[in-house]
């Protein structure tokens, strides 16, 4: 039997760690990311993923964080996080307040003969093509971070040369903002 994990799942039952998604907006400074990272350090919570860009306004930068901890650490992180300078605001968002998508390219080795079969399971991922050559293929699906884990599976039956992901990205639903 799989387990899948979800932003409410916990990861390792015994230890009470639960996987969250926060979205921070910053000022766009060096040394900003370094800060927030130590505050997740010092409390004793993994970064499980970590994405940040520039947003509309150059001036801002929006970090979407993946991390694994205790839950009842988490009001207190966010605390803290929101105490740092140039923090804007730190909100965590869960499946049924926001968007979390994440991206993942995979490429395979695979024969002429393999590759109608790694073309059904792309598909069936709703997935595209991006490089293809005579011995290997790039495939790029994107979805949940389960559906990635997925695909991974499924083409786990292939000789898997190297996998990227870009880790979580969130939006918050209707007018909320992220």
């Amino acid at each position: 039997m799989q387990t899948i994990v979800t932003t409410d799942t916990p990861v390792a039952p015994s230890l009470n760690q639960t996987v969250h998604t926060l979205s921070v907006l910053v000022n766009n400074r060096p040394g900003v990311l370094m800060r927030i990272c130590q505050v997740f350090a010092r409390r004793g919570f993994n970064i499980d993923s970590l994405v940040v860009s520039q947003g509309r306004d150059t001036r801002f930068s929006r970090m979407t964080i993946g991390i694994v901890g205790d839950p009842n650490g988490l009001e207190q992180i966010i605390k803290q996080v929101h105490k740092l300078i140039d923090v804007i605001h730190c909100f965590e968002h869960t499946s049924d307040d926001s968007v979390v998508r994440e991206l993942l390219m995979i490429k395979i080795a695979c024969s002429p003969a393999e590759r109608s079969q790694v073309l059904q399971i792309c598909e069936h991922f709703n997935g595209k093509t991006i490089d293809l050559t005579p011995t290997s293929i790039i495939v790029m699906i994107t979805g949940e971070s389960t559906k990635a884990d997925a695909a991974i599976t499924m083409f786990s039956q292939f000789d898997i040369i190297e996998t990227v992901r870009t880790g979580k990205v969130v939006m918050a639903r209707g007018e909320q903002p992220t």
